[in-house]
């Protein structure tokens, strides 16, 4: 992972030079994770930064709380790892200060991402200096993945695979929902474990899977994003298991989505969702190098059309470090495939306060077409229990 995220490094350095560009302050999470190789547990929503500074002609620099600092060196292969304090005049803004040298011609960031307190500090510091966006470089590097990056994504896909196959069994007319939730966490962080050792980087690596699941079921299944709740499963119940912030492994994160019903299910539950499913099969279906994102998403889209249902704003998006990334499948998008590019490709029906069809999976572009990264019965799925 280290040798990786340093080749990537010298990468952006050479299309730094080539574009003009001589200071960039990173200060986003998946950012700086593709670039120096670590994340921590302390970030701004602490109102405590991390950055890495990156320049064209001399080695990185990582700036962060004195407390992460010995975890940060041990993570990253980054060798100039500066600290700050809370108190006294060690603080990130001279740190970052250092990194940046006396009179920038200008500072590259990354605008959409920037947190507000980092950006102020610069507007504040440095009047007159333009700060300019370097969002489309670093993700024009991010598009397509490396070979390592794949392997790493389909590990992610098995983790996700032995999650979707613990929420499955976990249905039964009566259960609650957030005991589908904690066979998930559990059968995924122990999935994990098995690509995992307890030496080098990866033991900094946690095999535990976290964040809320989103998990909605009964007339609820229309709302999307709703956390598991102790709601208790009735028969024909849709249930709705989303892993698009849980499906991820050593920060790649995958989209990965299953309707189940409980018992049998409803006429009505049965056309939305096989209108679903195959809206996302007719859009998997176009994906290989050479067509255009927009035109996936119009493939999806006359599905909809001809069952009688409204279009969605996407039907996929590329993934990686990040939940979102470029290009996206969706109509305005006039990126031509190339192999190696990573997709979460949705159908996705919602009939509020009635029902939904939802499904989703990651793919992997192919010279000849594509590849499932995550896989599970694309059909209509029944209980167990």
């Amino acid at each position: 992972m280290l040798e990786e995220a340093k080749i990537r490094t010298q990468a952006l350095q050479a299309r730094m030079k080539d574009e003009g560009i001589q200071k960039a302050v990173f200060t986003d999470e998946s950012s700086i994770a593709y670039l120096a190789g670590f994340w921590g547990y302390l970030g701004i929503e602490f109102g405590r930064p991390t950055m890495l500074v990156v320049d064209a002609d001399d080695a990185p620099v990582v700036i962060t709380p004195l407390m992460e600092s010995e975890m940060v060196g041990a993570m990253t292969w980054v060798e100039d790892v500066r600290t700050w304090e809370d108190m006294g005049q060690r603080t990130w803004g001279r740190a970052l200060a250092g990194a940046l040298g006396d009179k920038p011609d200008a500072i590259y960031i990354e605008r959409n991402t920037i947190p507000a307190i980092v950006r102020n500090h610069l507007d504040d510091t440095y009047p007159g200096v333009p700060l300019k966006d370097i969002s489309a470089t670093l993700g024009a590097m991010r598009t397509v993945k490396s070979p390592f990056e794949i392997t790493v994504m389909k590990e992610a896909g098995q983790i996700a695979g032995a999650m979707m196959a613990a929420a499955h069994q976990s249905l039964a007319e009566g259960a609650p929902e957030y005991e589908s939730a904690l066979a998930v966490i559990e059968a995924g962080s122990r999935k994990a474990a098995t690509f995992l050792t307890a030496k080098g980087w990866d033991r900094f690596v946690s095999p535990m899977i976290h964040n809320l699941q989103i998990l909605q079921s009964g007339t609820d299944a229309s709302m999307v994003h709703r956390r598991a709740s102790v709601k208790a499963y009735e028969k024909f119940d849709p249930v709705y298991f989303c892993f698009c912030n849980m499906a991820q492994f050593k920060q790649y994160k995958l989209g990965f989505d299953r309707m189940f019903h409980i018992g049998e299910v409803k006429d009505k539950d049965r056309e939305v969702q096989q209108a679903a499913i195959d809206a996302q099969q007719a859009a998997i279906a176009a994906i290989r190098p050479g067509v255009i994102a927009e035109d996936v998403a119009a493939a999806a889209n006359a599905v909809y059309r001809e069952r009688g249902f409204e279009t969605g704003y996407r039907t996929g998006r590329s993934i990686g470090v990040a939940y979102l990334e470029a290009p996206e499948l969706k109509a305005g998008d006039k990126t031509v495939l190339r192999a190696g590019m990573t997709f979460a490709v949705d159908g996705g029906i919602s009939v509020d306060g009635v029902t939904a069809g939802r499904i989703g999976d990651s793919i992997v572009v192919t010279e000849t077409g594509f590849d499932y990264i995550t896989d599970y019965p694309r059909e209509i799925l029944l209980s167990k229990g």
